[in-house]
């Protein structure tokens, strides 16, 4: 028997104790994290901003006023898609607003020269992909700027697509039944509910589920986290970079298509607000500039948000300035709330 082997039966308390063990989370703890990723103040806002419209606007409960805000809403929400991941991985995307106009001025164009509706449009969102992974190429590739990339890639699609249309008035032929999807009024499967709500929501619950629960969105809040560390981990940064972008560049062509049957005709400069609104929905939701902080449900709150401010606002005779004003004000209120926090990789 060793000495040590005597002072336990002496005194038990002397024991060594055994190392302890991961401690459970407490309910408090439990509930604390959960509280903490629900976007409580997006929330807040949006039924403040709802009550204001409900109670200041005749006519806005009724199914059509509401169906015209969510047919808006899902234009700007499917902008913003690949917006929120190229600022998960700590980019930004610039060419959103032109590949926009650019889709809306093509798509028209090659109906009427008798290309089927499905194929044109097709081939449009492709591009729309293809102007995107160029863009993150170059980006991860070369270490430059994504604001300058995405600026001059914005202007040369913009451009191309101006001179290939005869500067917009080129004649074109918009398909009845993308119309009917774009409207307010159109149906789905003979139910009263606009197609583009419908596909709109299709898209949030499926990227929800991939940047929550799947690999990919594993790799992509990694890679805006620290890349370093990313590609030390085996994360193809480059093939995330590329992906992301080419998913913005095919969901801003898929709004130009969208804003094509919503119109019913091509229409220059159409893309030009969502360069600041695509911004704003994602900064208002919540996502962080940061990186690695953020999902596409929050942008989704941000869209319905910034779309029933510009209701309220237009009902009640405001013009555009007060309009930029009032979503200024909101982004530098939502920066203030998640800008202050640091990177992750500062905190490791």
């Amino acid at each position: 028997m060793t000495i040590d082997d005597r002072a336990t039966e002496a005194d038990p308390a002397a024991a060594p104790s055994a190392p302890p063990g991961p401690v459970a989370p407490g309910r408090r703890e439990i509930a604390r994290r959960a509280l903490g990723s629900v976007p409580i103040p997006q929330i807040a806002v949006l039924a403040v901003v709802f009550l204001v419209a409900a109670f200041t606007i005749d006519g806005f409960l009724d199914r059509s006023s509401l169906y015209s805000d969510l047919v808006l809403a899902a234009f700007l929400g499917v902008a913003a898609t690949g917006q929120t991941l190229v600022i998960l991985i700590g980019g930004l995307d610039l060419s959103v607003a032109s590949v926009i106009s650019a889709a809306n001025l093509t798509l028209p164009v090659l109906v009427a020269k008798g290309w089927p509706a499905g194929l044109a449009i097709l081939i449009v969102v492709l591009l729309g992909a293809l102007v995107g992974a160029v863009n993150g190429f170059v980006i991860r590739r070369w270490r430059v700027n994504s604001l300058i990339v995405t600026l001059a890639s914005g202007g040369i699609v913009y451009g191309l697509a101006l001179a290939a249309t005869n500067n917009g008035l080129a004649t074109g032929v918009v398909p009845s039944w993308l119309s009917s999807f774009s409207s307010p009024i159109g149906h789905t499967f003979g139910i009263e509910i606009p197609g583009v709500i419908v596909a709109w929501a299709i898209l949030a619950v499926i990227l929800g589920i991939l940047l929550g629960r799947a690999p990919v969105g594993r790799r992509v809040y990694a890679t805006g986290a620290n890349q370093t560390a990313a590609d030390l981990a085996g994360i193809r940064t480059l093939r995330v970079w590329v992906g992301c972008f080419a998913v913005s560049g095919a969901a801003a062509a898929a709004t130009g298509v969208l804003l094509t049957g919503f119109v019913a005709s091509a229409s220059v400069g159409i893309g030009s607000p969502y360069l600041f609104t695509s911004l704003a929905a994602v900064v208002v939701g919540g996502t962080s500039l940061i990186g690695a902080r953020g999902d596409y449900w929050r942008t989704v709150l941000g869209a319905l948000i910034l779309t029933l401010i510009t209701t309220i606002l237009v009902a009640h005779g405001a013009g555009e300035a007060v309009e930029e004003a009032a979503y200024g004000f909101l982004i530098l209120l939502f920066v203030g709330v998640y800008g202050r926090e640091r990177r992750i990789r500062d905190q490791v």
